[in-house]
């Protein structure tokens, strides 16, 4: 519990998208927590019964580095392009929620690489109790996870009234900076993964 929550408490690209759709839904931040469960729950079952027996190559390092980089900085990208649009239809705005949660946890390399190092050392902690105990370490883990990024959803939507123009402005920029710091980190420590090889 104390390791998921210290790794959910860590700003980043999910919270980033969680304060972005939360001025508009007070759900956001529960769409987006499940969407995230969609990719979070198979990397937990693959990591259980197949790559905790195995040592993860370096270059799937580099290789999930440079990707999920690009990625996210593409994504920072197309959040300052589209930082003045307005979502009318609340279904959209719902499914976009959803959505974004997949797509950012799928792209967010340093979600990645914390399953196949911090987690792996998890998942089999985990294993010394069998299935029962996995089961448990999976839904204690996502709860943290569902717990936090609603509370802050609804807090965000709430606290609306505070949130001029310029906050909410100031918000995208917020989640722009995120997403290509991040992208640059994650560019850059693959890149340096690659000059130890050299």
């Amino acid at each position: 519990m104390l390791i998921s929550l210290s790794g959910v408490l860590m700003p980043g690209p999910l919270f980033a998208v969680t304060l972005q759709k939360s001025v508009k839904s007070k759900i956001a931040g529960v769409l987006i927590a499940l969407g995230h469960g969609v990719v979070e729950f198979p990397l937990m079952v693959l990591i259980y019964f197949l790559l905790s027996q195995f040592v993860i190559p370096i270059w799937v390092q580099i290789t999930v580095g440079l990707i999920g980089g690009a990625m996210m900085m593409f994504m920072g990208v197309r959040a300052f392009k589209n930082r003045n649009q307005q979502n009318s239809v609340s279904e959209n705005l719902k499914r976009d929620s959803f959505f974004s949660g997949i797509w950012t946890t799928a792209v967010n390399a340093g979600f990645i690489l914390w399953w196949l190092t911090i987690g792996t050392a998890l998942v089999l902690n985990a294993q010394l109790f069998g299935v029962v105990g996995f089961g448990i370490f999976a839904g204690v883990h996502w709860s943290i996870d569902f717990l936090w990024y609603s509370l802050v959803g609804v807090f965000i939507f709430k606290s609306q009234r505070f949130l001029t123009h310029r906050v909410q402005y100031g918000i995208t920029l917020f989640c722009v900076g995120v997403f290509l710091l991040f992208g640059a980190y994650f560019i850059g420590s693959a890149l340096m993964l690659v000059f130890t090889l050299m």
